[in-house]
C-alpha cells in the first residue's frame, strides 16, 4: 500500500436545467460579484444575460469582464484583477471552459495577492525560480463550464499564460478550489464538432498521462482511469453526430470533472505530455486538446516496452484488443494503434504537421520544455525519467 493525503472542498451541482440555481448559490458566497467570461462570447451571451439576471433577483450586483482569450494570459488577468479591485467586488462567476475559469481563478487570488502576478505561477521546475511564492487566499469562486475538458470547476488549478515571456504554466494552490460547481450539460450543446472532439481528447489525456506515469500498484485508480477513458470514448461518438444529446452531453461533463478533480490519482501522478503540450501551445497556437492529441499515441509508442504491464492492460481494457494468439508486444500495439485511429476518428490532429509544426520547429519546442518543466536534474519528471533525448525523439516520432 501507499500513503496519500486527499482533500476537495468543492460543491458540485449536476444536472440539466441546474443554471437556475446559480443565483441562489452565488448570494450565499458575496453580494457583488465579477462576471468572467470570453471576450467573444459568441452562443455564450444569451447564457452570460440569463444569468446576470439570476444573480439580480437574487440580490447579487455584477460587474462585467467578458476579456479572456483561449489561453488566459497573466497580461489579461492583472486586468481582471484591477476591475474586481475597483468594483468592490466579493465573488468571481467564471462561465466558459478551461481558459474562463482558470483566467476568473487568477483573477480571485491575484485581488489579495502582493507582488507581481505571475510569481504566483509555478514557471520554473529546476529550482531556479526564487520568487515563485502560490497564493494563499482568493475570492470564492463560482465555475460554470460551457465545455467538458479541463476539469478546472474542480480542483485547485489554473494554467495561465506569459505574452512577454511567451510561456505557458500552472497556479497550483487550495484557495483555488472554486466554492461551487455549476454543471447544467444543456450549457454545452451549442459546442461545435471540432470544440467537442478536443474536449474529449483533453479529458482523456488527463487520466491516461496518470495511468502510464505512475504507481502500478494502485488498482482502484487504474480501474477508474480506464472507466473515465472508456465513458468519454463512448459518448464523444453519439455528440458529434447529434450535438443536441444531453445524456451523452451529460456523460462528458461530468466525466471531464472526474478525470482531474482528484479521484484518479491520490497519492502520484505526472503530467509530462502537458507540460510539452503547453510549448505547443505558447510558440505555435495549438488549441489545449490538439496539443495533446499529437503527443500521447507517439509517447505511447516510444514507452510501450518500458510500462509494458501498463500498455498491455490500457490494450485489453481500454481499447478492447482481443488477446488470442498475439504477444504481449503485439497487443500493445494494437491497442495503440486503435487509440490513435479513435482520435482521427473524431477529427483530432495526431501528427504535429497537422498543426503546422516542422522539423525546425523540434529544438526551440524542447527547448522551451526544458526550460519551464525539466528539473534540477535536467529531466522531465514521470514514470520512466523522460530525458532530452527521450523528448525528441517523441517529438520526431509525432511528425
Amino acid at each position: 500500500m501507499f500513503e496519500f493525503e486527499f482533500y476537495n472542498p468543492v460543491r458540485a451541482i449536476f444536472g440539466i436545467g441546474k443554471l437556475a440555481v446559480a443565483g441562489e448559490k452565488a448570494a450565499e458566497l458575496g453580494s457583488k460579484a465579477l462576471l468572467v467570461s470570453y471576450r467573444k462570447p459568441g452562443p455564450l451571451a444569451d447564457v452570460l444575460k440569463r444569468l446576470k439576471k439570476l444573480l439580480g433577483a437574487a440580490g447579487v450586483a455584477t460587474a462585467e469582464f467578458f476579456a479572456f482569450e483561449e489561453n488566459p494570459t497573466i497580461e489579461t488577468v492583472a486586468e481582471g484583477v484591477s476591475l474586481a479591485k475597483g468594483k468592490g467586488c466579493d465573488l468571481i462567476v467564471a462561465v466558459g471552459g478551461g481558459s474562463v475559469m482558470d483566467g476568473g481563478k487568477a483573477v480571485a487570488a491575484g485581488v489579495y495577492y502582493q507582488g507581481e502576478l505571475w510569481n504566483m505561477v509555478n514557471s520554473r521546475h529546476d529550482g531556479s525560480g526564487a520568487a515563485i511564492a502560490p497564493p494563499t487566499r482568493a475570492l470564492p469562486l463560482m465555475a460554470i463550464p460551457t465545455l467538458p475538458a479541463t476539469g478546472s470547476e474542480m480542483n485547485m488549478c489554473s494554467v495561465v499564460s506569459n505574452k512577454a515571456l511567451g510561456e505557458k504554466s500552472y497556479i497550483w494552490a487550495e484557495c483555488l478550489f472554486p466554492a461551487v460547481a455549476i454543471l447544467d450539460p444543456e450549457l454545452t450543446t451549442s459546442l461545435r464538432a471540432f470544440q467537442s472532439a478536443c474536449a474529449a481528447a483533453d479529458t482523456i489525456s488527463h487520466v491516461l498521462e496518470i495511468y502510464i506515469n505512475s504507481r502500478q500498484d494502485t488498482p482502484l485508480q487504474n480501474y477508474w482511469q480506464e472507466g473515465c477513458m472508456r465513458t468519454t470514448m463512448e459518448n464523444i461518438p453519439k455528440v458529434l453526430k447529434d450535438p443536441k444529446d444531453t445524456e451523452a452531453r451529460g456523460n462528458l461533463m461530468w466525466t471531464a470533472t472526474c478525470a482531474i478533480n482528484g479521484w484518479a490519482w491520490p497519492g502520484d501522478g505526472w503530467t509530462p505530455m502537458h507540460q510539452v503540450g503547453h510549448v505547443l501551445t505558447s510558440r505555435h497556437g495549438v488549441n489545449h486538446g490538439s496539443s495533446l492529441s499529437v503527443l500521447m499515441p507517439h509517447w505511447m509508442r516510444y514507452n510501450k516496452l518500458r510500462r509494458r504491464h501498463t500498455y498491455k492492460m490500457f490494450a485489453l481494457r481500454v481499447m478492447d484488443v482481443a488477446p488470442a494468439g498475439k504477444s504481449d508486444e503485439q497487443i500493445i500495439d494494437e491497442g495503440i494503434d486503435r487509440f490513435e485511429a479513435f482520435l482521427a476518428g473524431i477529427g483530432v490532429p495526431t501528427r504535429l504537421s497537422q498543426v503546422g509544426i516542422g522539423a525546425e520547429d523540434l529544438q526551440p519546442i524542447l527547448d522551451g520544455a526544458v526550460k519551464v518543466s525539466f528539473g534540477a536534474d535536467g529531466n522531465l519528471k514521470c514514470t520512466p525519467v523522460m530525458t532530452k533525448d527521450d523528448v525528441m525523439n517523441v517529438l520526431k516520432m509525432a511528425l
